[in-house]
């Protein structure tokens, strides 16, 4: 392998055609959320873990008191002997497990306790497992649960896909009651993973859906890409002459109707109906901007590919721009991430190979560098000494040897790349801090354990972890790793992997290949949850840690660049904060955020 170094990269030009947009000099709070608590808890072999949430804004030196009820009853007793100013999370070893224990926290501010939150109720003889568990009606296969806030309690309720013929789209609230159901009608028959039907979702790297509160009005809705033939969850149906005519519609989260619908832009309709992937940024820096990335084929096999930013009034859909590629030097891949690169509070629209600006226009390309198509690349802080945020991507079918690269995230220079004989076909990399010896993250796919920040080969290739996705679950600085159902801690020294969890021991079933439904930071501190289903769809299955923890960080989804990661799909990939999460890390700034809702 060639190595080649930053000093070399001068020489790798960067194809520059849109200036990033002049940063505020105030950047105003973005709206959010108001998330509860998400009190949650699990039994263990000695007690009943109970973890929540540390919100965006909660005030420095906030504490919480843990108190707890038995077999329904309305009286509460405090569980903690001091109130808790470390981890949020506290593990009960006085509970009687053989009686139902519910569990609600008071916050403690200035010395006085506040209001109560929502409570948790671990049922009377519980499993020992790290699990939680939701009902679902009986349906086909799910492939993917979004989460949001559809009716407004601060809980995350769940929206799950149905892989039948026709598709269907299922809501359901927090608990399991159902809610409603939209069926994508006869254009989903096609379920094609590079060229699908009309209104046909989550094939190949093809989502099709998102959550996300929209209007800022306290409650999610669902937006989803549709044409003719859709039946709304009140009833009405969708209809329109040309099946290939597509559309974006706004779905109330609370009944699935429709609040507002806009027609997809058909620069490309000739070449028949467009992939999609949907997500979520703020690109103005205030307001909750529907993304649609959107893809189909040309009859010489290349494929047309069109970027567009939507916002939704709270009555009407409206198109913000389109970007189209046309014959631009612009590679894509198989996620999109929706970040903000330069700080200015006003977030990006970034592909494997290029980066738009909030206003459409193109920041830069990396084709210049030479990428190519690939299936995976992070942006985060991996270089905690550096400026801003560090890109890293892997290469696809790359005649030039390229295999994997690293980045400036906010001007697209390069800082590394290797570089192999013959052509690079690299199906997997990751990036976090697995190593606690390298200050920042390591990067890897199939070439070795690398540090970001210095490019230094710290494990040989043949005993590097598998590059899957990471996951923060046993409560140190350090990532643990979440591959084919099995959650691992990668140990440098030994060159090895720890079995920390076998998740289908538990039940649960892979949604796609290798892949879990979702992961996020959806219940409890800031670990990450993981859901699955069980065999026959049933039941999501819903890994939540089983470890305390005395680490304290506000939720991942009060963080601008997790909760944007939180609303896309794609080839599933981690989602990463915006500042350095790692060993030797600084204590994160309170984000720059707003409350909306009740």
């Amino acid at each position: 392998m060639r190595h080649i170094p930053r000093i070399l990269m001068t020489a790798l030009l960067v194809l520059t055609v849109g200036a990033a947009p002049t940063a505020a000099v105030a950047a105003a709070p973005r709206p959010m959320e108001n998330l509860g608590r998400g009190v949650v808890a699990v039994r263990r072999a000695d007690g009943i873990l109970v973890t929540w949430r540390l919100l965006g804004l909660d005030p420095a030196g906030i504490g919480f008191n843990v108190y707890r009820s038995v077999d329904a009853g309305v009286t509460y007793a405090k569980v903690n002997a001091a109130v808790l100013t470390g981890g949020t999370n506290y593990l009960d070893t006085t509970a009687d497990p053989t009686v139902a224990n519910r569990y609600r926290v008071r916050p403690v501010v200035g010395g006085a306790e506040t209001a109560a939150s929502g409570s948790f109720t671990l049922t009377a003889n519980h499993a020992i497992e790290p699990v939680v568990r939701v009902p679902l009606r009986a349906g086909g296969k799910v492939k993917f649960v979004w989460v949001g806030d559809l009716t407004g309690d601060g809980q995350y309720d769940y929206v799950v896909d149905r892989q039948t013929s026709p598709q269907t789209v299922e809501a359901y609230r927090n608990d399991g009651r159902f809610l409603w159901s939209i069926n994508l009608g006869a254009n989903s028959v096609n379920q094609d993973n590079i060229e699908p039907g009309s209104s046909a979702i989550d094939v190949g790297h093809w989502d099709g859906v998102t959550v996300y509160d929209l209007d800022s009005d306290g409650y999610a809705e669902v937006a989803v890409r549709i044409a003719d033939g859709v039946t709304f969850g009140d009833g009405t149906t969708f209809t329109n002459s040309d099946d290939n005519r597509q559309f974006l519609a706004i779905l109330d989260g609370r009944t699935g109707a429709p609040r507002a619908t806009a027609a997809v832009p058909t620069d490309y309709l000739a070449d028949g109906p467009m992939g999609a992937r949907l997500g979520v940024g703020y690109l103005d820096g205030t307001t909750p901007t529907l993304v649609a990335y959107m893809k189909n084929r040309k009859a010489d096999g290349a494929f047309n590919l069109m970027e567009s930013a939507w916002v939704f009034t709270g009555s009407a859909l409206q198109l913000k721009w389109k970007w189209l590629r046309g014959s631009l030097n612009a590679a894509d891949g198989h996620n999109t991430r929706i970040i903000d690169v330069d700080g200015d509070g006003i977030d990006e629209v970034a592909e494997i190979g290029f980066l738009l600006n909030g206003n459409g226009t193109l920041r830069y390309s990396l084709g210049g560098a030479g990428i190519v198509h690939g299936d995976r690349y992070h942006l985060a802080k991996m270089d905690p000494s550096r400026a801003g945020l560090q890109g890293y991507g892997v290469q696809q079918d790359n005649p030039s040897g390229l295999r994997e690269y690293y980045y400036d995230a906010r001007t697209g220079a390069m800082l590394w790349r290797h570089v192999e004989s013959g052509v690079a076909d690299v199906a997997r990399g990751m990036a976090g801090d697995i190593d606690s010896r390298h200050p920042g993250m390591e990067v890897w796919s199939f070439s070795g354990v690398y540090n970001a920040p210095t490019n230094r080969l710290t494990q040989s290739s043949t005993a590097g972890p598998w590059p899957q996705q990471g996951l923060w679950w046993d409560g140190d600085l350090g990532m643990e790793l979440l591959n084919d159902g099995k959650i691992e801690k990668w140990d440098p020294a030994a060159a090895g992997v720890n079995r920390l969890v076998t998740t289908w021991k538990f039940g649960a079933v892979n949604a796609s290949t290798t892949y879990p439904a979702m992961v996020g930071d959806i219940l409890g501190d800031w670990r990450e949850e993981v859901v699955f289903t069980n065999a026959d769809s049933s039941e999501l299955v819903i890994f939540t840690t089983d470890q305390p923890t005395s680490t304290r960080l506000y939720t991942p989804a009060h963080n601008p660049a997790y909760r944007n990661a939180m609303t896309l799909k794609g080839y599933l990939q981690s989602h990463h904060v915006d500042y350095f999460l790692g060993t030797g890390m600084s204590t994160p700034a309170q984000p720059n955020i707003r409350y909306v809702g009740g």
